[in-house]
């Protein structure tokens, strides 16, 4: 005798799977993407002869090529370590540690800069940026081609002198070193019709008695798709 009970039990399992194994393949078409990046070091002797060497480590990203399912809308989820020392100064010294990251579309931003508008009015075309980099902070970004912006990736909350509330994008540390860690913290863009990029920058404003002066390494451009 046929149990037709359990001939529908076993369709309704079938079509469960059937869905499963579709949305299994609809996730799969729309994977993330982890890409290990190389991190960096540098290692800068200022006039005064404070060396001040900056690590980038345990960097990487996560990349989702296309948000909302269209090709103008890229995300990311970065993450990383910024570590400096400081050594050979010949009094006090300390710092702050500015971590960021520059997204470009259809723009160049290898070679430690970007043109096609950053902003500020730093000089993006070395290792050292004078008067810091210039930018702002959140990772939600609106470029068109040819254009190329930076953002920090800290935001702390801290009360100013009269009690405000104010909003930092450095850590700050005092003595010979300091570092800062972030995780998955996100990048979108929209509006890029063309091949994207980014790359990590820790820019590290040194105070010695001495000489206070900005030193920024930058990390290996990697895709967004």
């Amino acid at each position: 005798m046929i149990n037709r009970k359990s001939m529908a039990k076993a369709a309704g399992v079938g079509a469960a799977a059937t869905i499963a194994i579709g949305l299994l393949s609809t996730g799969a078409a729309h994977a993330d993407t982890f890409v290990p990046l190389p991190g960096g070091e540098i290692t800068k002797t200022l006039s005064d002869g404070t060396v001040v060497a900056i690590r980038l480590v345990g960097e990487s990203a996560n990349i989702n090529p296309s948000l909302g399912s269209t090709p103008l809308h890229r995300n990311a989820w970065v993450s990383g370590s910024a570590q400096v020392e400081l050594s050979g100064a010949p009094g006090a010294t300390g710092g702050k540690i500015f971590p960021g990251y520059t997204v470009g579309c259809q723009v160049n931003i290898d070679g430690g800069g970007a043109s096609g508008g950053v902003e500020g009015t730093a000089d993006w075309s070395g290792d050292t940026v004078t008067g810091g980099v210039g930018a702002t902070s959140g990772g939600n970004l609106t470029l068109g081609p040819g254009q190329a912006q930076s953002f920090y990736v800290l935001d702390q909350e801290a009360a100013d002198d009269f009690g405000n509330e104010s909003h930092r994008k450095r850590n700050k540390f005092a003595g010979d070193n300091g570092s800062v860690t972030w995780a998955d913290e996100t990048i979108g863009l929209n509006g890029c019709g063309g091949y994207a990029q980014a790359r990590t920058f820790v820019s590290v404003e040194v105070e010695t008695d001495n000489v206070i002066t900005w030193v920024t390494l930058w990390g290996k451009p990697f895709s967004l798709g």
